[in-house]
């Protein structure tokens, strides 16, 4: 765990208690130090008033997923306070600083401020990664709404859901999109995502995950393919591709779909970064996403 403790200077002594009592490094706060550990660390904890660290920190936000945890520490040395990134270190860092510290957690994630798991806090837990990183929001609430339900498929598998549900996985960290002409055959898509992984630079085993739109989800083709492959595929309803950027022309649009393969791949990832922009292998397209 790659986390740094920063303090005024009239704190500097809090700080540095604090950084080896949970094994972590000491700096000293300086002007600029918050862009410069956005880039490097993993967790930050400030003894400061939070209203210093917010405004430090707030040209720096980018993406949840990627952005570091801050943790507040009030200078009375009393609470710990996670400001950014608590269903992602944040809240683990404050419970640790209560067992090692003796401070006060204040959790307002809703979550678990409400006695709840939210759907981060369960990957974490199941040791697993969710690909769809977008879904947990509408995923969290229903979690506080006591609507959520969590359904393990082993696999491999085809589930047709809507923008709400998350989805965990155990292995790959990239995922891909498929398009098809209809009746296209297990083979031929097969020998398209084997062509892809090569060209992107992975092996078809990297991919966690596969996805296309739901008017797919009869295609023998793509269910026999993802079988063939020990895989799982995520059939997506038009509104989820709708919400995806797209990048390259598509067949997809006389469907009212800006595209099926990139924005498939995108709506399963993680970073939302593609790797490789649709490739069209005969009667086959196909995306990857990380």
């Amino acid at each position: 765990m790659n986390t740094v403790v920063t303090a005024l200077p009239y704190f500097q002594e809090q700080g540095e208690i604090i950084g080896a009592a949970i094994n972590a490094r000491f700096i000293p706060y300086r002007s600029g130090l918050f862009s410069e550990l956005f880039q490097a660390s993993q967790n930050i904890i400030a003894i400061m008033a939070v209203g210093i660290v917010i405004r430090g920190i707030a040209p720096l936000i980018h993406d949840k997923w990627t952005d570091p945890a801050v943790v507040v520490i009030s200078p009375d040395m009393r609470y710990a306070i996670p400001v950014l990134g608590g269903h992602h270190g944040g809240n683990d860092l404050v419970y640790l600083l209560q067992e090692r510290c003796n401070l006060t957690p204040v959790i307002t994630t809703a979550t678990e401020a409400t006695g709840h798991e939210a759907v981060e806090v369960l990957a974490k837990r199941e040791g697993l990664r969710i690909v769809n990183t977008k879904s947990t929001r509408k995923a969290n609430a229903s979690v506080l709404t006591g609507t959520a339900g969590v359904y393990r498929i082993p696999g491999p598998g085809m589930v047709i859901a809507g923008s709400g549900v998350s989805f965990l996985v155990a292995d790959g960290q990239y995922s891909a999109g498929i398009g098809c002409r209809l009746g296209t055959p297990a083979g031929e898509i097969i020998q398209a995502i084997q062509a892809a992984s090569q060209k992107a630079g992975i092996h078809p085993e990297e991919i966690a995950i596969f996805a296309t739109s739901t008017i797919k989800s009869h295609e023998s083709g793509i269910l026999d393919a993802v079988r063939t492959l020990d895989r799982n595929i995520i059939f997506l309803d038009p509104a989820d591709l709708n919400g995806e950027a797209l990048i390259s022309d598509s067949a997809a649009t006389r469907f009212g779909l800006p595209g099926v393969a990139e924005p498939a791949a995108l709506a399963v990832s993680v970073h939302h970064h593609l790797i490789l922009e649709k490739q069209i292998y005969g009667n086959v397209t196909i995306a990857i996403a990380k």
